[in-house]
């Protein structure tokens, strides 16, 4: 693995007071194939990272990367219901979390198809995934198309997800067994962009950046919200929330992640984050004038707490 020392920490003033991390530990690269070319959704699981590329400007085919998150091991997993090394049902793949039902894993991705479904359930064992269900996603009647997903609980009987379009946050459910069906959303609370401190300042065009993935730690009632623009990506946290949460959820001033990449500069894009063992993990799309050097990372010497 290879160190990436993008930035200096600066302590003074307010920034003095903040936990800020700024560089990163590459852990696989995760090449072109089969036509996909942009990374997007991506999911932290115990032993590995999951993230799906697909064919960029049509959103009609995917793959999906499983890395062991220690030694770096890469596989193209199988589509066992075609046979085949990509699918067709993931449409973007914006965004993506792990749920475990009746002792399987399965990965919840959200599609942005404004027909179809908007939600689609993959059953996974080893490197090997089948198609499992397909959802509506709808919200006051209307076929709604978020971005985000996450799960927030599994009980015996159903699964409940916090989803997210732009910089509001919803609530929705499944029943735990469930192939097909509806999910209605409900909203709960919008997350503060503008005024936002990145180490321990403001950043003047925060609210200019991309929306991507979101990552909740429903242990921790922590969510953390990834922003990009250019090669630039920040990382915002909000603690605190919970599916009760109303209003405008504030970001944390004393927390926060950035990468400002100059060995990337035309693109450092942080899709997707997540939480294992503690260590923030995310993917990415990395692109500088040689090509692209799109991959799974991991911040350098956070433990989340």
């Amino acid at each position: 693995m290879v160190a990436a020392v993008l930035g200096f920490l600066v302590l003074s003033g307010n920034a003095a007071q903040a936990a800020y991390y700024n560089t990163y530990t590459d852990i696989a690269s995760t090449p072109d194939t089969s036509c996909c070319t942009g990374v997007q959704g991506f999911a932290a699981g115990t032993t590995y990272l999951y993230s799906i590329k697909n064919r960029t400007n049509y959103d009609d085919v995917s793959v999906i990367y499983r890395v062991h998150k220690t030694t770096g091991a890469r596989v193209v997993m199988r589509n066992g219901t075609d046979n085949t090394s990509t699918n067709t049902w993931l449409g973007h793949g914006n965004d993506m979390t792990i749920v475990d039902i009746d002792g399987q894993h399965h990965l919840f991705i959200v599609t942005m198809k404004a027909s179809g479904a908007q939600l689609v359930k993959l059953r996974y064992d080893g490197t090997t995934y089948y198609h499992a269900g397909s959802y509506q996603v709808r919200l006051d009647g209307a076929v709604s198309t978020p971005s985000g997903v996450d799960r927030v609980a599994v009980t015996s009987t159903a699964i409940t997800f916090m989803f997210k379009s732009g910089r509001t946050v919803y609530n929705g459910s499944l029943p735990l067994r469930a192939a097909s069906g509806t999910v209605n959303l409900t909203k709960a609370f919008t997350l503060q962009v503008e005024g936002a401190l990145v180490n321990g300042a403001t950043v003047p065009d925060l609210g200019t950046f991309a929306n991507q993935g979101f990552f909740y730690d429903e242990a921790k009632d922590v969510l953390y919200y990834p922003l990009t623009k250019d090669n630039r990506s920040i990382v915002l946290v909000y603690r605190n929330v919970s599916p009760t949460t109303t209003g405008t959820a504030p970001a944390a001033t004393d927390l926060s992640f950035r990468i400002t990449s100059s060995a990337y500069s035309s693109k450092f894009e942080i899709e997707g984050v997540g939480i294992s063992g503690g260590k923030l993990y995310f993917s990415t799309n990395r692109a500088n004038s040689s090509g692209a050097y799109d991959g799974v990372h991991v911040f350098n010497g956070y433990v989340a707490a």
